[in-house]
């Protein structure tokens, strides 16, 4: 009886390896379903395709586009740079084969604006220009104050400030930005020889289709990201004086504590008359990024010549518009633990000021946006 068990044994053994040598042998089978029109899409902006691949065991993938390999993903997920035709290949390989199908892409023409189409969110941090740039009126909400945001740096052709350290904007644009070779996008401010107002920026893809920018962030990591002096998982927290200082000049007025173990004071003014701290906003705000040490000084030592050097590269409000170093290579962007990633493109931005410093009679280091050019456009 034992050896009859044993025997039906090796047999019900033998049979389902048999089985499993059977679906090793076979290559992935692949299906696309293709659209009765032919695949079409829009140039600078995503195109997607999700290949079922029947297969039970492991599989490697390939696109190919006109030639060239451009993804080793299950889907694929391209932006084209211009119109035309495109062949498609894609190629699914286990241990026992290899299997391909292609298929064409027409590509369309379209003219896009070389500028930030939509303000998604607007939140400065208290600031000379806080208030004023767009300007507060009473009743003013989140929402209407990131309408006048948008507005100003859409239509208006003038500009948003983002406060002190950790003053925000997020736009987005009618196309996206391509990762080509070489630099690719200018945040627009209004630095200047000897004063710059660094922001640090972040780039995001739009991958869940929503068209909104809840995906994951990557920072473009610039030329203070690794030094000594940068603080990440920066926080500080302001808190809104009680009443405005009768003083043009209080020094104390708008208090703040940091994640660092220390306290300080954003200080009043005489040149701008308007409360510092967002009107709109609770009794208390704080701000979470990368911190970086500002270069701002006293060049006549008797507090009469404020000068803030620009960052050697990597920053919006840094260098002039107009100068080479205000452009942003897509592929200095990190993620969240610091190590490159390769974005074939962004469809938003996010700008906050990387400072907390003051320059005297200057006031506060804030940073101001006043728009985006793609480099890609003319």
């Amino acid at each position: 009886m034992k050896k009859i068990l044993f025997t039906l044994s090796i047999v019900l053994f033998l049979a389902g390896c048999s089985k499993d040598d059977d679906a090793v042998q076979s290559p992935p089978k692949i299906e696309i379903t293709i659209p009765a029109n032919g695949f079409v899409t829009d140039k600078m902006q995503w195109f997607s395709v999700k290949p079922q691949v029947g297969s039970e065991i492991e599989n490697t993938y390939k696109w190919i586009v006109n030639g060239k390999e451009v993804s080793t993903t299950a889907d694929l997920s391209y932006v084209f740079a211009t119109a035309g035709t495109y062949n498609i290949e894609f190629k699914a390989k286990n241990g026992a084969g290899e299997s391909s199908k292609s298929f064409t892409v027409t590509v369309n023409d379209k003219a896009y604006l070389n500028r930030i189409k939509n303000v998604f969110d607007f939140f400065p941090a208290p600031g000379q220009f806080t208030n004023g740039l767009p300007e507060y009126i009473a009743g003013d909400t989140d929402e209407t104050m990131r309408a006048k945001a948008e507005k100003a740096i859409t239509t208006d052709n003038s500009m948003i400030t983002l406060g002190g350290f950790g003053g925000y904007v997020t736009f987005g644009f009618d196309h996206t930005v391509i990762n080509k070779e070489g630099n690719d996008f200018i945040v627009l401010g209004n630095a200047f020889s000897n004063w710059a107002e660094p922001g640090i920026i972040m780039v995001s893809i739009d991958a869940n289709g929503n068209g909104k920018p809840d995906d994951e962030w990557f920072e473009i990591a610039g030329s203070e990201h690794k030094k000594a002096t940068t603080i990440k998982n920066y926080e500080i927290t302001y808190y809104k004086p009680a009443t405005e200082p009768e003083d043009p000049s209080e020094p104390n007025y708008i208090r703040w504590t940091d994640n660092q173990g220390k306290t300080g004071y954003v200080s009043k003014n005489p040149f701008h008359s308007q409360p510092f701290y967002p009107s709109w906003k609770g009794s208390t705000i704080t701000f979470k990024g990368t911190f970086l040490q500002s270069n701002a000084f006293d060049q006549s030592g008797t507090g009469s010549y404020w000068v803030c050097p620009a960052y050697d590269w990597g920053y919006a409000d840094n260098w002039s518009n107009t100068d080479d170093k205000s452009q942003i290579d897509i592929n200095w962007a990190v993620n969240s633990k610091g190590e490159p990633v390769k974005l074939k493109g962004i469809d938003f931005v996010k700008v906050y000021n990387s400072n907390r410093a003051e320059a005297g009679w200057l006031g506060e280091v804030s940073t101001e946006v006043t728009g985006f050019k793609d480099l890609n456009l003319p």
